[in-house]
């Protein structure tokens, strides 16, 4: 909504402020700012001159007339103009030598066209008054000559430019924007509406209202003998396009006019085309309507026409039809002031993708009392501006409406707030809205004329027994239904600034639950060994199974199809982190950082095979039942919580310490084993084969029996089909199953003050032998004098022979109690070596 200042000032009696003042205050109110425009202030030395003589000059390709004009001065300046829309009399504005012109345009006198021009006849779009101009401004006859043109037509102004939010209708006008500034204020407010239309001695134009739902209120006057030819004066033309409006003929420009001022939207038929009574109705089925936009279109029955005998004439509340506009021979006029639904204007609107000005405010709910003074308000400017009659009598179809009071607490905005406004001070905040505020009685703890979530909130608040104001909202805010609309009206009125910072309490628990506290306990981990978290959509498609190697049958190629997905590409909900992970890490790399360790933590979906292919649908008219919550059920799929790891290029950077190390398998792998330290849980890593990684290099992880995840390098065809890094790595695992094995909260471990004991250990096993069983071996035969073990050599070569490898373990023992001596250190190693050497076949090395 663009305000103008001016057209602002002319309702609320403002203090000397700056259009940014007011926007300031505006803004504390709770409407959104979008800018502030001016217009006017740059422009000097333009008058109104009149045109003594024109002369057009031959030769050229395009009409050029000299002319002689008189601004006021001792002679007639000399000006060359190209528009032709004036003649010898008219009066028009001229920027004299010297003058300048919006955007910093200075006129001086130069000779064009072999003749002098001394100054240059401005049009409406060189004055800053419209976008643009078919001509040259003319001015009404007997304009004072040599008068400045700006104050003459109140170019100098400012344009307050605000975003109006779906539940302020009442602010997408002069008049809403009016009250809401005298409020903020405290200035004496004067309503454009306030008018007296004579007492009605009969119907106008016949009408009638068919569906009540659709229009409760519709209201007809007439005009006679209007002049079609008629323009707009240039103070409406000049307010309409500040406004941001095109202003297109008079009988258009009126209508648009008291829309912008008052919030009512009407329409202008030409009375001559009409056929027999007005009604207002849904359309019926397969009827048609050619639009003023020259679309024919295809109505639906729920959508809600005006009609007379010849079929639909206009769709209400949005666009009229082409049949019965005005015209340039329109001498009679039907002026039509209406309610319209709202919800029925609004789903008209999205059915056929035609938004207008009048639509914008029927859907977020216009005053409802409006129609009589508005349609008058037109009338008296179209009979003024354009020469016509108003004809006596008005059509007024109305419908009963249930008025709506609303019981509230008085104390209950300052509740809300966090703060205390006394009652003085809610009802004086409530009547500044409009509000009728009278002391309120509770009865049964219900608020008289609503029913609902409405009434529930009311009569939740009733049954305190505290002292209750009965309130009844204006008919211009029909979003005020509730006492929470009430106590943020008292809030916002007294200033959200004003509110004070009180922490809120919190409430009694235990905080964070375990699962919480080893996701939170994972990331950091995570984040501390290297790798950067990123969030990717979770969406898939069937390219990614493909790309990921995975076998026509593998479980993650069951996905969920999301109905309206974002992308044709990407249908599916992911089943695996991978691919977010993988095409994040193509991007970095493909923007030149080639070192990449990424995390995820997110959920996948694993729909069953057995779950319905449609979710169903269930009303609203009543809570679900058991079954019906059972089949939503059965519809979702698992969501299990998993945390994906990638990395690529280097994992220990080089530098001047010496070259780095480049990420592999074991890094992943670490990765997976950081992750279960924090659940307390001891990974069993074994070899696998497993899509989407290579056969040779990819690791199960295991937690006691229970599969966790896997991760290795990934395979060359998937790492070619990604264009990944050569050698890239990734695990993923399920958190979810991690969390199911950790057994109440995490404890601290027990620090002993007795010192560590080391021994080592060599240890030749085949060479195709697993590390994962001789580690198990060594830590359970150690026993529980054993702190912990750590594999720091893997040796092949001839001193260990074909076909065999040796493995070298650090051993560190401590006891709680007691400083261990070597005897039992070397008892403890030597029972660990026997069991490793029993069940893997290890043979102590050098022995």
């Amino acid at each position: 909504m663009k305000v103008p200042l001016s057209w602002l000032r002319e309702y609320v009696d403002l203090p000397a402020v700056t259009a940014h003042e007011v926007a300031e205050k505006l803004t504390a109110a709770g409407l959104k700012l979008e800018g502030v425009t001016s217009y006017g202030h740059d422009i000097k030395n333009v008058v109104v001159g009149e045109v003594l003589a024109i002369e057009l000059l031959e030769g050229f390709k395009k009409p050029i007339r000299h002319c002689q004009v008189e601004v006021g001065e001792a002679t007639p300046r000399e000006i060359v103009c190209g528009a032709t829309n004036f003649e010898v009399g008219d009066r028009v504005p001229v920027a004299l030598p010297g003058a300048v012109l919006p955007g910093g345009f200075e006129i001086a006198s130069r000779k064009t066209y072999g003749r002098l021009s001394d100054g240059m006849i401005c049009s409406e779009a060189e004055l800053g008054m419209a976008d643009s101009s078919p001509g040259i401004l003319v001015l009404p006859k007997g304009t004072p000559i040599g008068v400045d043109v700006v104050e003459l037509l109140d170019l100098r102004d400012d344009v307050i430019e605000l975003e109006i939010t779906p539940d302020i209708g009442y602010a997408l006008s002069i008049r809403g924007v009016a009250r809401e500034a005298a409020t903020a204020f405290d200035s004496a407010f004067l309503d454009p509406a306030d008018v007296s239309p004579p007492a009605e001695s009969g119907p106008s134009y016949p009408a009638s209202i068919a569906d009540p739902s659709a229009c409760d209120r519709f209201v007809l006057r007439e005009i006679r003998g209007f002049n079609p030819s008629a323009e707009s004066p240039p103070w409406m033309r000049a307010r309409l396009s500040r406004a941001g409006m095109r202003p297109v003929s008079l009988a258009v420009d009126v209508t648009n006019y008291v829309m912008l001022e008052l919030g009512q939207p009407l329409h202008a038929f030409d009375a001559a085309k009409l056929t027999g009574e007005i009604v207002v109705r849904r359309a019926e089925p397969g009827e048609t309507l050619e639009t003023l936009d020259h679309v024919v279109r295809t109505l639906n029955p729920e959508d809600i026409l005006i009609t007379d005998q010849s079929g639909a004439i206009s769709m209400a509340g949005t666009m009229g039809g082409l049949h019965t506009e005005i015209s340039d021979a329109s001498t009679d006029i039907v002026i039509e002031a209406a309610h319209f639904s709202s919800s029925g204007t609004a789903r008209m609107s999205r059915r056929h993708n035609l938004v207008s000005e009048a639509s914008k405010r029927f859907e977020r709910g216009v005053d409802r009392e409006l129609p009589l003074q508005a349609s008058w308000r037109a009338a008296l400017l179209l009979a003024e501006l354009g020469g016509g009659t108003i004809q006596p009598g008005v059509t007024h179809a109305a419908a009963p409406a249930r008025p709506v009071h609303i019981l509230i607490p008085s104390g209950h905005p300052g509740k809300v707030a966090g703060t205390t406004y006394d009652r003085e001070t809610v009802i004086r905040r409530l009547e500044q809205v409009g509000c009728t505020v009278e002391s309120g009685v509770a009865e049964e703890g219900s608020s008289e004329g609503e029913s609902g979530p409405a009434g529930e909130i009311a009569a939740k608040l009733a049954v305190t027994g505290e002292d209750m104001l009965k309130v009844t909202p204006p008919s211009w805010r029909p979003d005020l239904t509730d006492p929470n609309d009430l106590a943020e009206e008292v809030i916002r009125l007294e200033g959200y600034e004003n509110l004070p910072s009180i922490l809120p309490t919190a409430p009694a628990g235990t905080g964070l639950s375990e699962a919480q506290r080893l996701r939170r306990r994972v990331g950091r981990a995570l984040a501390a060994s290297g790798y950067v978290e990123i969030l990717a959509y979770p969406f898939n498609g069937e390219r990614d199974f493909d790309n990921l190697q995975l076998p026509a049958d593998d479980a993650r190629r069951l996905a969920v199809r999301l109905a309206n997905p974002l992308s044709e590409d990407e249908p599916l909900m992911r089943t695996t982190l991978l691919p977010g992970l993988l095409k994040t890490l193509v991007r970095n790399v493909g923007r030149g950082w080639g070192d990449v360790a990424l995390f995820e933590m997110g959920l996948v979906y694993r729909p069953s095979k057995d779950a319905p292919a449609v979710a169903p649908v269930l009303g609203v008219a009543h809570r679900p039942d058991e079954r019906e919550l059972a089949s939503i059920e059965a519809a979702l799929p698992a969501q299990p919580l998993r945390v994906g790891v990638v990395l690529a290029g280097e994992f220990d950077p080089s530098g001047w310490w010496g070259r780095g190390r480049a990420a592999d398998w074991a890094d992943a792998v670490e990765a997976a084993r950081t992750i279960a330290r924090e659940a307390g849980v001891t990974l069993d890593v074994r070899a696998d084969r497993h899509e989407p990684w290579h056969p040779g290099r990819c690791a199960a992880l295991y937690a006691g029996d229970t599969l966790i995840g896997h991760a290795g390098e990934l395979h060359p065809r998937v790492i070619e089909a990604y264009g990944l890094p050569p050698r890239t790595c990734a695990m993923e695992l399920e958190l979810t199953r991690l969390e199911s094995l950790t057994v109440g909260s995490a404890q601290a471990p027990v620090i002993s003050a007795y010192p560590v004991a080391s021994q080592d250990v060599a240890l030749i096993v085949d060479a195709d032998t697993p590390v994962a069983p001789v580690e198990a071996a060594l830590r359970e035969g150690a026993g529980e004098l054993l702190e912990s073990i750590r594999l720091f050599d893997v040796y092949t070569g001839a001193q260990v022979g074909e076909g065999k490898k040796s493995l070298a373990y650090s051993l560190r023992f401590r006891a709680a109690d007691r400083t261990l001596t070597v005897e039992e250190t070397t008892a403890a190693r030597d029972a660990a070596v026997a069991l490793a050497g029993e069940r893997t076949g290890a043979q102590l090395r050098g022995v």
